[in-house]
């Protein structure tokens, strides 16, 4: 049992605490964009495989899922300043060894380092949030929060596309990496001197087993996804994806037994039977499935297909991600007065934009200033979508539960974004390999638009089961 040690506020600086740690949040978020936009760039000069370049994004985010909830109990046990401390001392050290690597593997290797420090980082962003602002400032600090969200996405695409294009200090891609050291010291120095100690709740315990169970299950799923091409897709491909599902029910399994033995499994296992919120955490899943593979096709797609700079290709997603903040700030006081209607519409609008988005490929007239303009359409869906869904998948648990809920709906939303690298980027790795990258973007739309429309009937399915529970 540990002692519970009382926190140190000192609320006329808690400002500076939340510029702080939003600039954390904000790092990690630009990071997981970044990377898209040097990706052709790093897979010329690692000469890496299509499966490498998967891997070097889907692996950050199985890391940052399976151990997030770990790091979240972590400062509960040994206090949030003290882990985000080694969280972003890990994080800056980790990009610095992927700016150093010198093969895909080795760029592999540490960026599963680097979202596994992301898992301990993070979670304590929030925790010190909910300390420090428990008055009238809350919904103020809390919208700060979200646009800086909203816009690491632009930074992260702005970024990319500078450091590549101009090359400033040399560095080439790896400066991508790099850029992380100095704003991690500043962050490490700021936190040392201003963030409170919240206080260690006792009685918490660690879940190692089930990380671990789930870690390894997630790469025998995901893994055969992101190699197959480089198999050619020879059976034991697909032996270990049947052996991956197998681990993830095996992983179910192990957590009752943990539940049952007095411990605290990573997932509430009671909310396995709460219909409307596992129906509500499918729709997100196929939302994010069709999310950050949507930014990885493109890239690729701009780069490779229609030969457009770095630089322009990271521009091409502004307009994008401005509709997308703009849909965020009035899509949660829409979907108060409508519910979940403003959601489906959302998945409409990202469909139509999709089609739009088709179209304009095949006239064969796709400008970059065009793709902009029609990458607008998307982005505001999105937009509709993405920041209330969370509230809505929750809104049926149960207070006593909500830590617990909110923890399985993160880990979702990054193995969905990580499938998705790995499953749609298989499809348009093989189908451009064999000649062809219209032919590969068209067919990775298709598979775009399917899981969206699967995710707004999954939140149709939602709506029903919640007004029939009402």
């Amino acid at each position: 049992m540990h002692q519970i040690v009382s926190p140190t506020v000192d609320f006329s600086r808690r400002w500076w605490v939340l510029a702080t740690v939003v600039a954390a949040q904000f790092m990690f978020g630009v990071d997981a964009f970044i990377v898209n936009v040097a990706i052709p760039t790093i897979a010329a000069e690692l000469h890496a495989s299509p499966a490498q370049i998967e891997a070097v994004i889907a692996i950050y985010l199985i890391a940052y899922a399976t151990l997030v909830v770990t790091g979240g109990r972590l400062g509960d046990i040994y206090g949030t300043k003290n882990i985000f401390l080694a969280g972003v001392s890990g994080f800056t050290a980790t990009s610095l060894w992927c700016g150093l690597s010198q093969s895909g593997g080795e760029l592999i290797a540490a960026r599963l380092a680097q979202g596994a420090t992301a898992a301990l980082m993070v979670p304590q962003v929030l925790a010190t949030l909910h300390l420090l602002f428990a008055d009238g400032a809350r919904a103020r600090a809390f919208a700060i929060y979200g646009i800086v969200l909203g816009l690491a996405g632009a930074a992260g695409f702005l970024l990319g596309g500078v450091l590549v294009a101009f090359d400033p200090v040399g560095l080439g891609w790896r400066a991508v990496f790099f850029v992380n050291v100095p704003f991690g010291l500043i962050i490490m120095a700021s936190a040392w001197r201003i963030m409170p100690q919240v206080a260690r709740r006792p009685g918490t315990q660690l879940d190692i087993s089930g990380a671990i169970v789930l870690f390894a299950g997630l790469v025998c799923l995901i893994g055969p996804l992101l190699l197959g091409q480089d198999l050619h897709w020879e059976p034991s491909v697909w032996f270990v994806m049947a052996g991956g599902i197998a681990v993830v029910a095996a992983f179910v399994r192990l957590e009752r037994r943990v539940a049952g033995s007095g411990g605290m499994p990573l997932i509430d296992l009671a909310l396995l039977s709460d219909a409307v919120f596992m129906r509500g955490l499918y729709a997100a899943f196929f939302f994010f499935f069709a999310n950050l593979s949507f930014y990885l096709v493109m890239t690729i797609f701009m780069q490779r297909g229609l030969h457009i700079p770095p630089l322009q290709a990271g521009c091409v997603f502004l307009p994008l991600v401005l509709a997308f903040v703009v849909a965020s700030r009035h899509s949660a006081m829409r979907a108060r007065r409508r519910g979940t209607r403003v959601l489906i519409e959302g998945c409409a609008i990202q469909i139509a934009g999709l089609a739009v988005l088709a179209a304009g490929v095949a006239s064969a007239e796709a400008t970059a200033w065009r793709l902009a303009l029609v990458l607008a359409i998307f982005g505001f869906g999105q937009g509709l979508v993405m920041a209330p869904l969370s509230s809505a998948v929750l809104s049926t648990v149960k207070p006593a539960s909500a830590g617990s809920g909110a923890g399985m709906y993160g880990t979702t939303q990054q193995i969905a974004n990580a499938s998705g690298v790995a499953a749609i980027g298989a499809v348009f790795f093989t189908i451009e390999a064999a000649g062809s990258a219209q032919t590969a973007l068209f067919a990775s739309l298709a598979l775009f638009a399917l899981s969206i429309a699967t995710a707004a009937a999954f939140l149709s399915w939602m709506r029903r089961a919640a007004a029939r529970r009402g």
